[in-house]
This record gives C-alpha cells, sequence and structure tokens, in this order.
C-alpha cells in the first residue's frame, strides 16, 4: 500500500482553486492535479505492508493533538526553484503548529520503520508537476495577477490517504481520520 498522511483542504477554497485552476491550465500544458487530489501532505509514508496498517493506524492515534490549525492559502512558487522548476504549488501559511504535526506523525512512525523526513518541513499545495514544458505564458499571467489569496480555514482532522496509482493519474482514498483536537479518536472512512 501507498500511504500518506495529510489535511484535506477546505470545500469552499478547493471551489476557488478550481475556477483558478481552470483559467491556468490552457496556459501551460503540465501534469495538472485535479482539484480532488489538492490537500497538504504532512507525511509522505510511501509502500507500507497492508497487513501492518492497524499498527500503523493504532500509532498515529497516539499522537496528542495540537488543536485546531488555522492555515491559510496564498501565493505561487516553484520547487526546487524558480529556475529549474519541478512542482508548481501554493503556497500555505499555518505557522508553527502545522511543523509540530508533521515531527509529531515523524517520530510516531519511526519505530514502524518509516524514516523521518531528512529536510525541513515545507508544507505546500502541489497543483501542477513540470517536466521540461514551456511556462513562460503561465509565468506571465501568475506574475499579472492583483490576488493571490485563495482563503484562511481551520484544519481541524488530518487523515491517511491511500494513493493508487490511475489512468488519469492517482486516486486519493481516505482511510482514516484523527483529530487535533481530543484524544484518541479515530474515525474510519
Amino acid at each position: 500500500m501507498r500511504l500518506f498522511t495529510g489535511i484535506a483542504i477546505a470545500p469552499e477554497i478547493l471551489d476557488r482553486l478550481g475556477l483558478l485552476l481552470d483559467e491556468l491550465r490552457p496556459l501551460a500544458r503540465l501534469n495538472w492535479l485535479p482539484v480532488e487530489n489538492l490537500h497538504i501532505t504532512s507525511k509522505f509514508i510511501g509502500e507500507f505492508p497492508e497487513q501492518r496498517l492497524t499498527e500503523l493506524e493504532r500509532a498515529l492515534s497516539t499522537i496528542a493533538p495540537p488543536g485546531h490549525i488555522p492555515i491559510t492559502i496564498a501565493r505561487f512558487g516553484f520547487f526546487p526553484n524558480p529556475h529549474r522548476p519541478r512542482v508548481f504549488f501554493a503556497g500555505i501559511q499555518a505557522g508553527p503548529a502545522l511543523a509540530a504535526l508533521a515531527q509529531s506523525i515523524d517520530e510516531a512512525l519511526a519505530p514502524l520503520g518509516c524514516p523521518p523526513e531528512d529536510r525541513p518541513y515545507s508544507p505546500h499545495l502541489t497543483l501542477a508537476k513540470i517536466k521540461n514544458e514551456n511556462i513562460r505564458d503561465l509565468r506571465e499571467h501568475i506574475a499579472s495577477m492583483t490576488n493571490t489569496d485563495f482563503g484562511s480555514f481551520e484544519a481541524v482532522e488530518f487523515n491517511l490517504y491511500l494513493s493508487k496509482p490511475g489512468p488519469r493519474g492517482s486516486v486519493y482514498t481516505k482511510l482514516a481520520s484523527y483529530p487535533l483536537t481530543g484524544i484518541g479518536a479515530v474515525s474510519r472512512s
């Protein structure tokens, strides 16, 4: 099973981002992510044995809830840098609570053989993946935009997702949810 944890985006923000992606897609022939796949990754787990899924879910349920996390989605960027872009993303502003959650997930899963991240946590919302496509029109368009604030919401839970490759890209299925307030509650999807 290919797994990751993440935070779902509020529906009203997904609606705004969907309209934006409809505007941007014709400007560059990139591998654009479907709106329904947009999320904030807190931990990429990768391949994990299905027979140990309960063990992984139990470890995630031990994480001390940090409380609701205010999140703002605004601005654009490119990873690893604007000169050699491989990913086009929307920025995430969340303060230290989101990074602390990612660290707690890393620590909870390390005993299960999930290696901790070796680089600082950098939350973002991947909009498209770039190979060698020309993105000049895209760059010019986003430079001319006067409002790149897509909204704010409070994250109230993080989720465990299954990622399965499909003909039109990966399909994500929520396996379990972990509230950011309260203790140890888990809801399975």
